[in-house]
């Protein structure tokens, strides 16, 4: 049986995150590290100045 790598699976997760990181600051819409850290604080604020 072949080997799978989750490749497919990583590029999605990877794309739905940048894709919701549309329109922030400098490599915060650019970069997968840091897009996910800003989505993980506008979340955090999204829900406290709700």
């Amino acid at each position: 049986m072949a080997r799978v790598k989750n490749g497919a699976v990583t590029k999605a997760r990877h794309k739905k995150v940048l894709k919701e990181a549309k329109g922030y600051f400098g490599s915060k819409h650019r970069l997968y590290k840091t897009a996910k850290e800003q989505l993980m604080h506008s979340g955090q604020y999204a829900f406290r100045d709700r």
